[in-house]
């Protein structure tokens, strides 16, 4: 995989990676910062090695990056609001786009549930041990008795439908 190839990549889905980060992070700035972000660490993983399956790569690392930053900002807001008095907290009143970003979520998180669950068992053992307890290919494989290949292959299609859930939705 090469750096071109990457960047005809990058910018073929930039508006629609922008669009996704835009909407997890209901901040254009930081959408922006979290796209150039994901670009360089793209960029440094094809330098540290070999990526088979890379749109789904940059879509999984700008999610992840988009993640962090939510939960950083959630732990921040967490040690601010245990500062403020609770009169104060009750006046507060939440953006209307809060509900619609949860909605949208919750529409994402349940496109993605049913199609996972039309998965093969082995399938949904990889991307659990892969995604969720972040095993690397081999370990998987060795706990599966399958090659290292078949479980790349595999997470690439499971990467593929879940990109596709994640497109459907924007479509929307």
């Amino acid at each position: 995989m090469t750096q071109s190839h990457f960047n005809d990549v990058f910018l073929a889905r930039r508006t629609i990676l922008l669009r996704t980060l835009q909407r997890m992070v209901r901040n254009p700035s930081t959408a922006e910062d979290l796209l150039q972000e994901t670009y360089l660490r793209v960029t440094r993983a094809l330098r540290e090695r070999a990526i088979d399956h890379l749109e789904p790569f940059v879509f999984q690392t700008a999610r992840n990056l988009a993640l962090d930053h939510l939960r950083a900002r959630r732990i921040h807001a967490r040690t601010i609001v245990d500062d403020a008095p609770l009169s104060e907290l009750h006046n507060v009143v939440a953006p209307e786009a809060a509900l619609e970003d949860a909605a949208h979520a919750n529409r994402l998180l349940q496109s993605l549930n049913a199609s996972l669950e039309k998965l093969t068992p082995r399938q949904q053992k990889i991307f659990a041990l892969s995604r969720l307890n972040g095993r690397s290919y081999l370990e998987i494989a060795e706990q599966l008795g399958v090659s290292a290949s078949t479980v790349q292959k595999e997470l690439k299609l499971i990467m593929a439908i879940c990109v596709e859930v994640a497109a459907r939705l924007e479509r929307r």
